[in-house]
């Protein structure tokens, strides 16, 4: 596992075409903790108590099979609009037309009912096209009747147009190793 950059714009996306994948999500969901459970390394992705903190798109090269890309939240960040509206064309520019981008990962905190950002992702994810698999984060905080329902909730709701709702854990590890076969079947045969 390894660093490979942060891209500020288009320009600095990095080249080689390994599969991709993409983490989405609110500002305070979780999207550092997982990306650090997945490749097991503590802190690969940057973990904040400040949301809003991922200002740039950070791409992780997982052995020589694919990048994982971090991308910015949505939802807590206290920024200057401005700033937000620059992180969400940086976003948008990634999304679109991305070549090698096999798979986005969309975090959700599995405590509380989906947002209106996170329905507005829902929509333009399914209107692009692009293939997700809904992640819901921070389970270890519920009861594990309570987990079950609320990944439910999301299978039937958020997640209907999903390839999988995984209900995960980063302290935990609940999920990790189920989210990480989605994963790999997502960039490819032998991945």
């Amino acid at each position: 596992m390894a660093f490979l950059g942060s891209a500020a714009s288009p320009e600095q996306f990095p080249a080689g075409g390994l599969p991709e994948v993409a983490f989405l999500g609110r500002s305070n969901v979780g999207k550092s903790s997982l990306l650090n459970a997945l490749v097991g390394v503590k802190n690969l992705a940057r973990v904040s108590a400040q949301p809003g903190r991922t200002r740039l798109l950070n791409f992780f090269r997982v052995g020589s099979d694919m990048v994982l890309a971090d991308l910015p939240g949505y939802g807590y960040a206290k920024v200057p609009e401005a700033m937000r509206r620059g992180w969400e064309k940086l976003v948008t520019s990634y999304l679109v037309g991305r070549g090698p981008l096999a798979l986005c990962v969309f975090l959700v905190d599995a405590r509380h009912p989906p947002t209106e950002g996170d329905e507005t992702l829902r929509s333009y994810l399914d209107h692009q096209g692009l293939p997700y698999v809904v992640a819901a984060t921070k389970v270890d905080k519920l009861g594990r009747g309570e987990a079950a329902r609320r990944r439910e909730g999301l299978v039937r709701g958020l997640g209907r147009s999903a390839r999988s709702v995984v209900a995960v854990s980063s302290v935990t590890r609940t999920g990790i190793d189920e989210l990480w076969s989605t994963i790999r079947a997502a960039v490819g045969p032998g991945r």
